[in-house]
């Protein structure tokens, strides 16, 4: 007989685990990987960095004041001019030194025409064709006018190569071409002197030449010694050398304007066709920006002039006056006028240089409430008091309070 057992109901299931919340960094944990990180970016940075330098050099620098303003440039100069005139024939070779009796230019009058050049240019067409026929009709060499025309070919040729690069001096190099083209010239008129048509040619040339010349009027150096220029701007009539220092500094700021001084200007009708400029001292007319300054008479300064290329220079000052809350400061210098030779107006700075050693600010050491440097010998180190002159830029002016005992070149510990 079987036992019947009831029905039992199916076993329970294991209740579902949930997924276990992540565990979260305590503070004390958060603080160690802050502190890791931080101490392995400072090591990357110590390690790549390079070390800062533990000494340096002591070096000399220029230091004083600076004092910057307007210029107005004085030049002893004189001007030429002309009255009717059509044209101008420039001899002189623009900015050279020129001496007494050297032609500077040929003035053509206002009755001169175009054609009688035309027409002089004609006769010599006539001339040169004629030598030339006469040359191919010759039957024996000619030896020496071989030469001549040789000696004109190698002038003409050396030109040429220093027009396309070559080294070479062109003045000197057109001067001896025209001299072979003179040489060849006169053999030319010796040689055919008995030509009949060969002689009115020349006959008719020379006419020629005579009647241009009634038209033409030729200037000449009157001084020793001077340089020639060909361009003007008018102020040369009334700013000159005897005239420079009798200006206010209301009348010089209205000329470094553009405004020409009143007096001797230019008369109507007349034309400035070059000037003559003494070499070796100028003038400047000064208009300083700041005004508290009082410049010493006497006293030689540093001036700097900026322009199209600055030039510094060595200037006395004269005089000073100041009105109006202008300091006017008159200036002379001794040296070549070229670099203002074409500058009229133009910013300058003016000041005293003084010789200074200087070291990085990182070399100033105080010890008992007294500045100083510590210079390095090999092993040995001692400290020297200074007096700090300047600071700019990075770099201490100083100056030993016991003179000697520093010098540019010696070695300097920084800290």
């Amino acid at each position: 007989m079987y036992q019947m057992n009831p029905p039992q109901p199916p076993a329970a299931m294991p209740p579902q685990q949930t997924p276990r919340d992540r565990k979260r960094l305590s503070v004390p944990q958060i603080m160690l990987i802050v502190l890791t990180l931080a101490f392995a970016a400072w090591y990357v940075i110590t390690s790549l960095t390079p070390e800062p330098a533990r000494f340096a050099k002591i070096t000399t620098d220029t230091i004083g004041s600076r004092y910057t303003g307007d210029c107005l440039i004085v030049r002893d100069e004189v001007p030429y001019d002309a009255e009717g005139l059509s044209s101008v024939d420039y001899v002189a070779e623009e900015g050279t030194t020129v001496y007494r009796g050297a032609t500077i230019c040929n003035v053509y009058s206002s009755g001169f025409s175009t054609r009688e050049m035309t027409t002089l240019q004609e006769y010599r067409d006539q001339i040169k064709e004629y030598q030339m026929k006469l040359l191919q009709s010759e039957i024996t060499t000619d030896t020496w006018m071989e030469k001549l025309e040789s000696e004109v070919m190698t002038r003409a040729r050396e030109e040429r190569e220093i027009i396309a690069g070559a080294r070479g001096n062109m003045t000197n190099q057109e001067k001896l071409l025209t001299a072979a083209i003179q040489a060849r010239q006169s053999y030319l008129r010796e040689k055919y002197a008995d030509d009949q048509r060969m002689t009115r040619l020349y006959d008719d040339e020379q006419s020629q030449l005579q009647r241009i010349s009634s038209w033409t009027k030729q200037y000449v150096a009157t001084g020793d010694k001077a340089v020639v220029s060909f361009y003007s701007d008018g102020f040369e009539y009334g700013l000159t050398t005897s005239n420079y220092d009798q200006f206010t500094p209301a009348e010089v700021r209205s000329m470094i304007n553009g405004q020409k001084p009143k007096g001797e200007e230019l008369a109507k009708g007349k034309t400035t066709i070059y000037r003559m400029i003494k070499d070796g001292r100028w003038y400047v007319l000064m208009l300083i920006r700041d005004s508290n300054w009082n410049p010493t008479e006497g006293a030689v300064y540093d001036l700097k002039l900026e322009n199209f290329t600055d030039t510094t220079v060595q200037a006395e000052v004269l005089s000073f006056t100041r009105t109006g809350g202008e300091l006017e400061v008159v200036l002379s210098v001794e040296s070549s006028v070229e670099p203002v030779l074409y500058v009229r107006a133009c910013t300058g700075i003016l000041g005293d240089s003084v010789a200074s050693l200087c070291v990085p600010a990182r070399a100033i050491y105080t010890q008992d409430n007294m500045p100083g440097v510590v210079v390095v010998d090999g092993d040995y180190e001692w400290f020297i008091p200074v007096n700090v002159l300047d600071k700019r830029d990075n770099m201490v002016y100083i100056a030993a309070i016991q003179q000697g005992v520093l010098a540019e070149g010696q070695t300097v510990r920084l800290f």
